[in-house]
């Protein structure tokens, strides 16, 4: 039963990823001449990345909250964890690229969707190899939200990472 039950987790955490993949390759971002549709357009974004946000920030709470995790509970929750952070990763992207589309000059060398994925995983990584970058003010105000974003998710990653290990029960110590 918990083997099914965790097949079934794992199955329904690679269709979801499998979803949000396929809504950022195919969501429409042509530019808008239309003020009131762009404003629109721009007001749900933002409302995406702070629905993420939320999610986020809400697994990684249940996370820490949980004492002891089961081992079963413990991997479910991560892997929760890792789709929504796959989501972050999403909205940023497609965001960085709606912006790229809309005013070309506010990245350099950001022209395609996987230009997009490819920044804002450098970014959520803090890598950041330079061939990707923003120009303008808007696209460094949205980088700078993204960095916000990954200090958040890796510090609080590492956290999880040092809490798990250091509450679990060391080989021979019962």
């Amino acid at each position: 039963m918990v083997d099914e039950s965790f097949r079934r987790e794992r199955r329904r955490a690679a269709a979801g990823v499998a979803l949000l993949l396929l809504a950022y390759f195919v969501v429409p971002v042509e530019p808008d001449p239309n003020g009131v549709r762009l404003a629109l357009r721009s007001l749900g974004t933002l409302l995406l990345v702070v629905v993420v946000a939320f999610l986020v920030t809400g697994q990684v709470r249940r996370q820490l909250r949980v004492e002891q995790p089961t081992g079963d509970a413990e991997v479910r929750a991560l892997i929760r964890l890792a789709v929504a952070l796959i989501a972050g990763l999403l909205v940023f992207a497609l965001a960085d690229f709606v912006v790229a589309r809309t005013r070309p000059a506010e990245f350099a060398n950001l022209a395609t969707r996987i230009d997009a994925l490819y920044f804002a995983l450098t970014t959520l990584t803090t890598v950041g190899y330079g061939d990707v970058h923003a120009q303008g003010q808007i696209a460094r105000v949205l980088v700078c939200v993204q960095m916000i974003f990954s200090i958040g998710v890796v510090a609080t990653g590492a956290s999880i990472v040092v809490k798990q290990m250091t509450q679990r029960p060391r080989p021979g110590r019962g």
